[in-house]
């Protein structure tokens, strides 16, 4: 880490961003990477580890990565994004970079919610769920990006892990980024906690993230 992490209490993404660093750091490959932050709690990692980093406009992060490995090929390319940058604004860019089988890494941390914001209802919102905008409970089933990731590549790396499994976490990302160094897209979920949104303490946090592994199936595609 460079400075001292300005996510909230409880958030998930420091875990996620401290897995991926210690992988680069081993494998001497920090230097070579570039992280590129969509717009969300997600940019908030811009100065969170020793990388070179950017933002982009929201949902634009995987097609701006996409355009740097094109002009960079010996770079380690990350889009690093929120469950609503990848799966409701940005999911048309997120399609196509997979359908053409784009040589980078995506980096999908999922909540449930947007959080930055305050909350709201998102295309992962579990049905049911109370949020911001649905006090009542959601209504809608929440999509799988990743199964209509799989539909559209067929030899992209696609795999789900959670914070609270750091150790699976870490293969899956060093899985995604040897798919990147052989050619291929790859794209790793993370089910991440969000107390703030959810408005949960202690125990009920891990609680929660294990009802959204009920309904968002662990494992690779």
């Amino acid at each position: 880490m460079s400075k001292d992490a300005k996510f909230c209490m409880g958030c998930g993404h420091p875990i996620v961003l401290q897995t991926l660093y210690k992988i680069l750091k081993n494998n001497n490959e920090e230097q070579k990477s570039v992280l590129g932050l969509d717009i969300g709690c997600s940019l908030l990692a811009w100065d969170f580890l020793q990388v070179n980093t950017f933002q982009t406009h929201h949902g634009r992060v995987t097609p701006t990565m996409v355009g740097f490995k094109r002009a960079k090929p010996d770079s380690l390319s990350f889009a690093y994004t929120g469950d609503g940058g990848a799966y409701s604004i940005g999911l048309q860019s997120l399609l196509w970079a997979a359908k053409r089988n784009d040589p980078v890494t995506v980096i999908v941390v999922n909540n449930s919610v947007y959080a930055m914001t305050g909350g709201q209802t998102a295309p992962t919102t579990m049905k049911d769920q109370i949020t911001l905008t649905a006090p009542v409970g959601n209504s809608e089933e929440p999509i799988d990006g990743l199964a209509l990731v799989r539909a559209v590549n067929k030899k992209a790396f696609v795999a789900r892990s959670s914070v609270n499994n750091p150790k699976q976490l870490q293969e899956y990302l060093q899985k995604a980024i040897e798919s990147q160094k052989q050619g291929n897209f790859s794209i790793v979920e993370v089910l991440s906690y969000c107390p703030t949104s959810w408005k949960t303490f202690g125990v009920e946090t891990n609680n929660f993230l294990e009802e959204l592994k009920k309904v968002f199936v662990i494992g690779e595609y």
